[in-house]
């Protein structure tokens, strides 16, 4: 048999399904099993066995900022410089053992997906029901399922009875749905294809007769563990690294190869001129970059940690900064995920004690499994004082799927007898002959006029139960459920999950802070748009999963610009709207905890999940919540563009330094007859010169940096290493000018000024740019003040102390020491006045680029 996978099942009717899968209601025969299994193969998940260690530890050094590094260190190494080799090398194994480690970890998500599965199913083979293992399954078998099955593969209802299956798995349906034999259209959306069964979900109550039609890796809960299984793509902070080695390279590149020409041009060395243009070159890294981020996000994933999110992947606070977009369902997030009696009305749709009486009877009488709508009656009987009925409870007619009602009968002390019936509106009134409290007969007017007040409160999102009242007659019998009938209708009960207390204030603070709200969930456009209005969303333009199938990639991009509620969503459509979103420049978060949302949380930007989810969505996810509350989100933005703006400062401060002494290196290069800094004098400036920049993982952040969201701008950071380095360029030109000419330098004087003139910038400029204020006027954090001010006072006292002759330092005259300082001043001046300008220009090319 040639292997047949059907893509849109659910559209043929079974007998066409039993046609083409060769197949009877019977079951197939033993041999044909026997030959299909060969064919199909296990019905099992795709076995992903994923990369080897090793091959995992390799992939960590794509990376372009990585591979400088290594470079870095083997240019050292050729220079005999074993110390900074070392510490480069130490940075670099830190760095890339903690990518290797989480991407290790990483293969959870799709072995928790397979605990969901059932281990054995009964199956009917040669017209005989017999127990099998799951895994044996074939297309074209027929299973029998009864509640409490799991169902084993994707297919379809042959014949079935008050079958219920819970398939949130998949939809998030918080609710069992009802399945019978039939076929959907074939656009239906999978909350929509109410004949068809798929693979991981559950049957809650009912029987029913399977024809499997797909199995493993081809059904949909195998299609989300294979997608599940595949990389995902590089998020907003890993694409701004990448964006960031890339540059460095080309400007080290181009570097290289103008310090190479020259150098042979004045027939220099070529072996000489080499090593020396790609150490000039590599001298661009900001080689602390790695142990930067890993100590701001450390620092970071403990503060957040006390606010209670727990982070799995560092990286990911900075993506919380960067976000500008966050998606959420609404239950437990928006709402309080706990339905809630919003009003008992009469027939006529007013408050009524009578009503809210009656369905606490109701409520507090039956005896079956426990229900929210029955604690959300209690709960509000009592918090109105209901006072209480001394009737005794003589029966009951529990509540099933097939009637959706349930009855308890009451006894007063006088005799007489009432039953209480409560149950879905429609059920209800189709029992009823009579409505209000003088029992009125229920023309079609009046069940009109019911009608019409339930369809409209089902639109604004109500849940509407109807409650119905009779004279128990002496000798009727609650072991039939015929006595349902001859009702009198007495009101509605009206459900709703009610909206979190200040959910409106945390959202509007998140609009404030640039972050944008988008609701995606699997429940019904019109539940959908009541939450929505609830939360202040009411002018919110809706998509809808049927219409999202009409839908090219290009048309969706476009349409979520503009859409910020989405409904009856499956879990690829979920996906597709991060990914919109990600196609138009957006960082993207994404709030969820079930199994549906692993796909959309592993595609996002930022995967937040509560401690509450299940598992597959917790391995999924970067970001842990202790408590399901956008609260804590608002305070982990915070933090995560806190930590992003101390990271750039390092980045912005050593880039535009080394950029400037890398040009500054090579015009000296030309006409400098010596060195101009000594390999042992070079290495401890760039060790003093870090010190500080360790600091700034704690330093304070002015408000307008976490005001909005930040992300890695590489056309920014190469404007920034320019104009600043080339300023930086330009006074170390003037400190060789003054120490040459004026001063007359030897080489040990000429090293010792220069040594001083650009340590001591590099240390001052960092308190100037990392602020778009003016350097007075933003205040940093007291350690990176203390630890500048004791470095600067090193640079200064060193070449007076015993430890010069180690570094061959020489005394430098007062007046010649001066003027470094006095120098060292004006370079800071300089570059607060070019820094006013740049942010100008900044400001005005973003102004155009949003125009």
């Amino acid at each position: 048999m040639q292997k047949l996978w059907i893509d849109q099942f659910w559209c043929l009717s079974p007998a066409d399904l039993l046609s083409q899968l060769q197949s009877r209601e019977t079951g197939l025969q033993a041999s044909q099993v026997t030959q299909r299994q060969t064919t199909y193969g296990l019905n099992t998940l795709t076995q992903h066995s994923g990369p080897s260690a090793l091959r995992l530890l390799l992939s960590q050094f794509k990376s372009p900022l990585v591979l400088i590094l290594v470079a870095a260190c083997v240019i050292s190494l050729m220079a005999t410089e074993w110390v900074d080799a070392l510490v480069v090398l130490a940075i670099v194994l830190i760095s890339t053992l903690m990518g290797f480690v989480q991407e290790y970890v990483a293969h959870a998500a799709m072995q928790r997906l397979r605990a969901h599965l059932s281990l054995e199913a009964r199956v009917l083979r040669d017209g005989v029901a017999q127990t099998c293992a799951v895994t044996a399954l074939v297309p074209g078998d027929v299973v029998l399922l009864s509640a409490g099955s799991l169902v084993p593969a994707d297919g379809v209802v042959l014949a079935g009875k008050d079958c219920f299956v819970n398939q949130s798995v998949l939809t998030g349906e918080s609710v069992p749905v009802e399945k019978s034999s039939g076929q959907s259209a074939a656009e239906a959306t999978l909350t929509q294809r109410e004949h068809a069964l798929f693979m991981g979900s559950s049957v809650s109550s009912g029987t029913a007769r399977m024809l499997v039609v797909n199995t493993g890796s081809h059904t949909q809960l195998g299609q989300l563990a294979d997608r599940l299984s595949r990389q995902p793509p590089p998020t907003a902070f890993e694409q701004g690294i990448q964006r960031l080695g890339y540059l460095l390279t080309r400007v080290m590149l181009v570097m290289v190869v103008l310090v190479l020409g020259l150098h042979l041009i004045l027939q220099r060395p070529p072996i000489d001129s080499l090593l020396f243009a790609l150490a000039l070159s590599v001298g661009l890294t900001p080689e602390l970059l790695p142990a930067i981020v890993s100590i701001t996000l450390s620092h970071g994933a403990k503060r957040m940690a006390a606010m209670g999110v727990i982070v799995r992947r560092l990286n990911a606070i900075e993506n919380l900064g960067s976000m500008d977009v966050l998606c959420t369902d609404k239950t437990g997030t928006l709402t309080q995920g706990v339905l809630q009696l919003d009003g008992a009305l009469d027939a006529w749709g007013q408050p009524s004690q009578t009503v809210l009486q009656l369905a606490a009877l109701n409520a507090q009488g039956q005896t079956g499994l426990s229900s929210p709508l029955d604690e959300a009656i209690l709960t509000l009987a009592q918090a109105q004082s209901i006072p209480p009925d001394h009737r005794h409870k003589i029966d009951e007619i529990p509540y099933d799927f097939q009637r959706k009602c349930l009855s308890v009968i009451f006894e007063s002390d006088e005799g007489q007898a009432q039953m209480i019936t409560k149950g879905a509106l429609r059920q209800v009134l189709a029992r009823c002959t009579h409505w209000g409290e003088t029992a009125q007969p229920l023309d079609e007017a009046a069940r009109r006029a019911l009608e019409t007040r339930f369809n409209a409160w089902s639109e604004q999102g109500y849940r509407v139960l109807g409650v119905a009242t009779r004279t128990w007659p002496q000798t009727a019998s609650a072991d039939t459920t015929w006595e349902e009938q001859s009702l009198c209708f007495a009101g509605f009960l009206l459900f709703l999950d009610p909206v979190k207390p200040g959910v409106q204030a945390t959202l509007s603070a998140l609009a404030q802070r640039g972050v944008a709200l988008k609701i995606i969930t699997g429940d019904n456009p019109q539940v959908a748009r009541h939450v929505a209005a609830q939360v202040g969303l009411e002018q919110a333009a809706m998509l809808t999963g049927p219409d999202m199938q009409r839908m090219g990639d290009r048309a969706l991009m476009l349409a979520v610009r503009r859409v910020s509620l989405f409904a009856d969503v499956d879990p690829g459509q979920k996906e597709r709207i991060l990914l919109a979103l990600q196609r138009g420049r957006h960082v993207v978060g994404y709030l969820g905890d079930g199994i549906n949302d692993a796909l959309a949380l592993r595609t996002a930007d930022v995967g937040i999940s509560v401690d509450t989810a299940v598992d597959v969505a917790k391995d999924a996810a970067d970001l842990v919540l202790l408590r399901k509350d956008l609260d804590v989100l608002l305070d982990g933005i915070t933090e995560g563009r806190t930590t992003f703006a101390n990271t750039l400062k390092y980045l912005l401060t050593v880039i535009s330094a080394n950029f400037g002494n890398m040009v500054s290196m090579a015009l000296a290069s030309v006409f400098l007859p010596f060195l101009p800094l000594l390999a042992t004098q070079i290495l401890l400036n760039n060790l003093l010169a870090d010190l500080p920049a360790m600091a700034i993982a704690r330093d304070r952040v002015d408000p307008e940096w976490i005001a909005g969201p930040r992300q890695w701008d590489t056309d920014f950071i190469r404007e920034y290493m320019i104009s600043f380095g080339l300023v930086s360029s330009v006074f170390d030109l003037l400190t060789f000018g003054m120490l040459l000419w004026i001063f007359q330098a030897a080489p040990p004087e000429f090293r010792t000024g220069w040594f001083v003139e650009s340590l001591l910038t590099e240390l001052l400029v960092a308190l100037v740019v990392r602020t778009r204020r003016r350097f007075y006027r933003s205040r940093p954090a007291a350690s990176l003040v203390l630890i500048t001010a004791l470095v600067a006072l090193v640079a200064v006292v060193l070449p007076y102390s015993p430890l010069a002759d180690w570094f061959e330092f020489v005394p430098l005259p007062m007046h010649l020491m001066l003027s470094l300082v006095g120098l060292s001043v004006a370079y800071v001046l300089t570059v607060e006045v070019c820094k006013r300008g740049f942010y100008r220009r900044q400001d005005k090319r973003r102004v155009t680029a949003h125009a």
